[in-house]
């Protein structure tokens, strides 16, 4: 069994910043993709970053110099900085991870969500 664990959202103001951390454990043999969506009400689910197992990253436009994606491997564990938030980023965020399991196949499992709210 594999789970994903986010956590670090809460409420904070525009112009303020949070970091979020999603924890991967269970049959994991290596991570490689791991990334963050969100999806506001409404909206459909979009992704704001991703890094692979080599640190290359990617953003959506919206989120670019603003929001920062990194990974500790020895952890598991994938992070998303983020800094001068607009009220326009509320939304859950949701971790994922492509990974290598003990069997040899691939798969991909999601986290459970945790809500960011950036007021105005």
């Amino acid at each position: 069994q594999v789970q994903l664990v986010e956590s670090g959202g809460g409420l904070v103001q525009a112009g303020g910043s949070l970091r979020l951390s999603c924890v991967a454990s269970g049959s994991i043999f290596s991570l490689n993709r791991m990334g963050w969506y969100r999806q506001a009400p409404g909206d459909q689910r979009e992704l704001v970053a991703s890094i692979t197992s080599t640190d290359s990253t990617n953003y959506a436009d919206s989120v670019k110099g603003r929001f920062t994606i990194s990974r500790d491997n020895a952890k598991n564990t994938v992070y998303l900085q983020m800094n001068s938030l607009k009220p326009e980023d509320t939304a859950v965020y949701f971790c994922d991870a492509v990974f290598q399991t003990y069997y040899g196949t691939l798969q991909r499992y999601w986290g459970q969500g945790t809500q960011v709210t950036v007021s105005s």
